[in-house]
């Protein structure tokens, strides 16, 4: 538990922002989920995250126990891309799973991280995910950060959701197309149909993907793409949408192509954010993968 007796530093402030200025190890959104559930108490009482706090309050949270994780450390070759005390970033390899999930608890990014973290891992993410800030499809390869604290955890989550960092994707699509550059501004949702897709539906959430073509082939574009939003598949529904679906994506299209590719051609070549410790920006770049590099040559 922790607590603490509000002073004129925080007179006047919102419940939720006296927390987060007072436990800056805690992150609005946990916080919001500890008001929510009632385990925030001032002065004995539940109270609402707009309530405005006076001095002398005692402001009680109730955090519930880590849960211990049963996952094996194994040594799964990566391409890490940079490292400190603060965070790592890999060049995730096409088909590596990131986190384990139910009947998949090993071979996965995150048991190739604690091999080589150790302890050192952030365990915001919860039981099955530690360290994991962001997240990439298992067959979209690139850029990757994970977080060895729980202050970076946080502070690249709140970089996150305020739109700071900056992700650039190449794609090869299906289909030459006409345009230089486009925005596409779509909600994504849930499909109806199929719950484990996701579509463009007026009642999804905001989703705003930039693209640029690199190069034109006789049947196929390259292009450089930009997200504003993260939305779960966000690229592949959005190019599959407007007709060009992402080569080798089985989910969003057929998946048929001439080059035998199983799952999307998708690469998450650069990252820029700010470095959660020293403040410095940081300017990341990973390479497309061989198969990418080969299947480019081939095509005209």
């Amino acid at each position: 538990m922790k607590h603490f007796i509000v002073d004129s530093n925080y007179l006047n402030l919102r419940l939720d922002k006296a927390l987060a200025t007072k436990f800056q190890n805690l992150s609005r959104t946990n916080i919001q989920r500890l008001i929510e559930d009632e385990k925030v108490l001032v002065n004995n009482k539940a109270q609402k995250a707009s309530y405005k706090v006076s001095v002398g309050d005692n402001i009680q949270i109730y955090e519930d126990e880590p849960k211990q994780i049963d996952l094996k450390p194994q040594n799964i070759p990566l391409d890490i891309i940079y490292e400190d005390d603060d965070i790592i970033v890999v060049n995730k390899q096409k088909g590596l799973v990131v986190h384990p999930a139910n009947g998949n608890l090993d071979g996965t990014l995150v048991n190739a991280i604690m091999a080589i973290c150790k302890d050192s891992l952030s365990g915001i993410g919860g039981e099955i995910r530690p360290g994991i800030v962001h997240r990439l499809d298992k067959d979209t390869s690139g850029l990757i950060i994970i977080a060895k604290n729980d202050i970076a955890h946080i502070n690249l989550s709140e970089q996150i959701k305020n739109r700071q960092i900056k992700k650039t994707y190449i794609a090869l699509v299906r289909g030459v197309i006409k345009e230089n550059e486009a925005t596409i501004n779509m909600p994504i949702a849930r499909s109806t149909k199929d719950r484990k897709k996701m579509a463009v539906s007026k009642n999804g959430k905001n989703a705003i993907t930039h693209f640029k073509v690199i190069k034109r082939y006789d049947k196929y574009t390259l292009l450089e793409i930009k997200i504003e939003t993260g939305r779960t598949h966000q690229i592949r529904v959005h190019m599959s949408q407007i007709g060009y679906p992402i080569i080798g994506d089985t989910v969003y299209s057929n998946g048929k192509n001439e080059f035998g590719v199983v799952g999307q051609m998708l690469h998450a070549s650069k990252l820029v954010f700010t470095h959660p410790n020293n403040k410095k920006q940081m300017n990341l770049e990973a390479p497309l993968p061989k198969y990418f590099l080969d299947i480019l040559e081939k095509i005209v």
